[in-house]
Parts: structure tokens; C-alpha cells; sequence
């Protein structure tokens, strides 16, 4: 196949992508990003809740930006995705999602884009959807940063399809590591299905006006 490559601005999931791994190491407390407010939270301790859980909104901030040439706040986004039912906040904090198709939803109504959630969505698919332009949101295990051996399972962690060859997988990654794994960090083909949980949500390029702010 011709390579493809998209070329899709980056966002983290954290404000500050440097500090992504001592975040992760908690050697530094998510808290602690200078770069919070950024994120459109109230506070720290709001930021530092919403910040491991914004994997899906960094993908949309790019795709967003991409297409739009706009990137939302993360936290806002992710407070517009709780409205929409893409999100499921409990009392004591717990949450549930992103949810695929309520989230596909919220993105074409909200943003105007083509998306639509995939389960399954093969390898071959995700090719095809790339050398067509448009982007793809894969759910996979977060250890795909550094190619784990053997992670725990598949899944729990989204990451952005943005180019392709014969070979590899390109994919910016939000919890990427600065050293080579947040932009077209490279995931050969058949290293892929052991972190894929085989699902994912296509996002395309706008079909109608951008929906006020």
C-alpha cells in the first residue's frame, strides 16, 4: 500500500507532554502541571481527576484541530461529553466511558463531523479508513507506548490512527512518551491486535457548518 500520513496536530492528555512520564510514575502529581488551567478544569484537584481520563478528548482536540483549526478545552469537552451520555459520572467519583456511540453522536451533532463507532473494526478497515482521509479513535491498551511483550489485556485506552503502511501503524498516542511514542509513534501491524481490543469510532471530515459555540 502507499504510505499515508495525516498530517494531524498533537495533544496530550496532560497540558504539559514532557512531564507525561513522571506523571505516570508519580513522581510528579498530575495536580503539579504547571499548564492546568489550560485544561479549562476548576481547579487542581479538578484537573488531576478529569486528567487520566481525557484520552478521548485529546483524540478529538486533534481531529478537531485538523479539520477545524480549533482545539477546545479538554475539561470542557469532556463536560460536554458528560451531558451527552458519553461519559457516566458516579457519586463516589467512579466513571464510565468514553462510550462509543453516544460519543459518536455528540460529535457529529456538536462538531459536524462524520463519525461513527466500529465494533468489531478490523486492521484492514482502519487502513482503508486512513488512505480514504479520515482519522481513526482505536481503543487499546495504554503499555502499546513501549510495545509491552505481554500487556494484561486489550483495550481501556484510546490513541489516534493518523497514517499507515505496509509495515506499521502511525498513531499519536496522549499518554506517548516525549522520547518517540506521543506523535506517529510507530506500532507494526503485527504487533497491534495484542493491545486492539478490535473496536473504535471513525472520525471524517466535516459534513456541514461547525455548531456555534
Amino acid at each position: 500500500m502507499k504510505p499515508i500520513i495525516h498530517q494531524v496536530p498533537y495533544y496530550s492528555q496532560w497540558e504539559s507532554p514532557e512531564l507525561v512520564p513522571d506523571i505516570l510514575d508519580g513522581t510528579v502529581q498530575a495536580a503539579d502541571d504547571p499548564l492546568w488551567e489550560r485544561s479549562g478544569a476548576a481547579s487542581e484537584e479538578e484537573y488531576e481527576y478529569w486528567s487520566w481520563r481525557l484520552c478521548g478528548m485529546a483524540c478529538l482536540r486533534m481531529a478537531l484541530d485538523f479539520w477545524w483549526g480549533v482545539a477546545p478545552a479538554a475539561v470542557r469537552l469532556a463536560e460536554e461529553c458528560l451531558e451527552a451520555g458519553a461519559y457516566v459520572r458516579h457519586p463516589d467519583g467512579r466513571l464510565d466511558g468514553l462510550t462509543h456511540v453516544p460519543f459518536a453522536a455528540y460529535v457529529r451533532e456538536r462538531w459536524g463531523l462524520d463519525a461513527q463507532a466500529h465494533a468489531p473494526l478490523p486492521p484492514d478497515l482502519v487502513r482503508r479508513e486512513l488512505a480514504e482521509g479520515r482519522l481513526v479513535m482505536l481503543s487499546v491498551h495504554p503499555s502499546i507506548r513501549t510495545l509491552e511483550p505481554q500487556p494484561p489485556r486489550q483495550g481501556g485506552h484510546l490513541v489516534l490512527a493518523v497514517g499507515a503502511d505496509e509495515r506499521e501503524l502511525l498513531i499519536h498516542n496522549p499518554s506517548g512518551f516525549p522520547d518517540g511514542s506521543q506523535q506517529y509513534a510507530k506500532v507494526p501491524w503485527g504487533d497491534l491486535e495484542r493491545f486492539y481490543a478490535g473496536r473504535g469510532i471513525v472520525l471524517g471530515p466535516p459534513s456541514r457548518p461547525r455548531a456555534e459555540d
